[in-house]
């Protein structure tokens, strides 16, 4: 089977994290998609997340290593990766969390049904999938002792 390197962002602001439904998967679901030729992750979750939902973000966790010999930039670096199925393909996917910069959400309709804020509490409601629920509750944790 097919896999292709994804990434996906759990976008927070303040005490809630931003989930999205998505049309072809029928499913709530951080941002994400896949990296295009000659882009980072970094710049490929940045960029999803505009995409998808006009937001503008920025990523936590990134490396404070210094920038030496033949090293460019450094990345941020992913709390959690899994390789999952999306139907008809797998996607290995690299999870980042980010802040919110903007606040102004308009979705891409053409991808999303609905993007939504969520507390902790609210990963609890049964439409939210379990691994997303768990993957959230790391992130919150990871974001609130950054």
């Amino acid at each position: 089977m097919k896999t292709d390197l994804v990434v996906a962002a759990y976008v927070f602001n303040q005490d809630k994290v931003l989930l999205i439904h998505h049309k072809k998967l029928n499913l709530w679901l951080p941002v994400g998609g896949h990296i295009d030729k000659d882009e980072t992750p970094d710049e490929a979750i940045i960029r999803e997340i505009k995409e998808e939902t006009g937001l503008d973000a920025e990523l936590v966790h990134k490396s404070s290593a210094p920038l030496a010999g033949n090293a460019k930039k450094n990345l941020a670096l992913p709390f959690h990766a899994n390789v999952h199925s999306v139907g008809d393909h797998d996607h290995c996917c690299l999870y980042y969390i980010c802040k919110l910069l903007s606040d102004k959400v308009t979705i891409k309709k053409d991808e999303l049904n609905n993007a939504e804020w969520f507390t902790k509490e609210d990963l609890k409601q049964e439409r939210v999938p379990e691994d997303v629920r768990y993957i959230a509750l790391r992130a919150f944790e990871k974001y609130e002792n950054r």
